[in-house]
């Protein structure tokens, strides 16, 4: 499967990036409250078995990329990191997340911080692991994107990728379908008013080279040991990959 270029917005003067920056800027205030309704709440069980899987690993520093309003960035507090930090390019999520951070006085364990996904301002090897929840699909250039995280990870550091798929077996494929393109729609028209921006997110979500395609990708950027474990009947799927030693 080739991985479509999808934008939440028919402007061929803005790029995808850009784009997608303004749309995340603009649902910021709604996006925790919609995800948990679409979601049912299966999206924190899928993001505390991320952190299941690196609580093995201990990782000292962790990038948690494309953090959002940093649910997962707070999540990882319990690998008991001595540096957790959550890059996001869009403000208007930094700014809810970096109040969450505040609330539960995580302060001194997590930094929130502006930066492209595709451009770390971090140097070379020196995270010990790397997570990015929902945000993959969202990358401009998805090689150059994995690419830059292999760069910023140690040799032999762990990377970590929860993102939608789509399932495979019947009636579980059908339904999906059903509840992406039918019920998703109306549930965002009432929670926002940016219809384009809830379309985006579930032609995003199915235009996503999931499964062994992504984890091609993943090899075609430098990372080995991959695999993909898909949750939820397959709805979503959590890749894990190393960077070599």
């Amino acid at each position: 499967m080739a991985n479509k270029q999808v934008v939440p917005y028919q402007d061929k003067k803005s790029t995808k990036k850009v784009q997608i920056r303004n749309m995340f800027d603009g649902i910021s205030s709604n996006y925790d409250l919609l995800n948990r309704v679409i979601s049912g709440g299966i999206d924190i069980k899928w993001r505390k078995k991320v952190v299941a899987l690196l609580l093995p690993k201990k990782p000292k520093k962790i990038l948690d990329i494309a953090t959002g309003t940093g649910d997962l960035a707070i999540e990882l507090v319990k690998t008991k990191a001595d540096e957790i930090i959550g890059v996001d390019i869009s403000a208007g999520m930094l700014d809810i997340g970096i109040e969450k951070v505040k609330k539960r006085k995580f302060d001194d364990k997590i930094k929130m911080e502006i930066g492209d996904s595709e451009k770390l301002g971090y140097p070379n090897e020196h995270f010990d692991a790397a997570t990015v929840a929902f945000g993959v699909r969202n990358f401009e250039d998805l090689d150059k994107g994995l690419s830059e995280i292999h760069r910023v990870l140690k040799p032999g550091g762990d990377l970590v990728v929860l993102e939608t798929a789509v399932p495979q077996k019947f009636p579980f494929r059908q339904f999906y379908y059903f509840y992406t393109y039918k019920v998703m729609p109306i549930l965002g028209s009432l929670f926002s008013r940016d219809k384009a921006a809830y379309r985006y997110l579930s032609d995003s979500a199915a235009a996503f080279p999931f499964g062994i395609a992504f984890n091609n990708i993943l090899k075609k950027n430098g990372f080995i040991e991959v695999e993909d474990l898909p949750q939820t009947f397959g709805v979503a799927s959590i890749y894990c990959a190393k960077k070599p030693k």
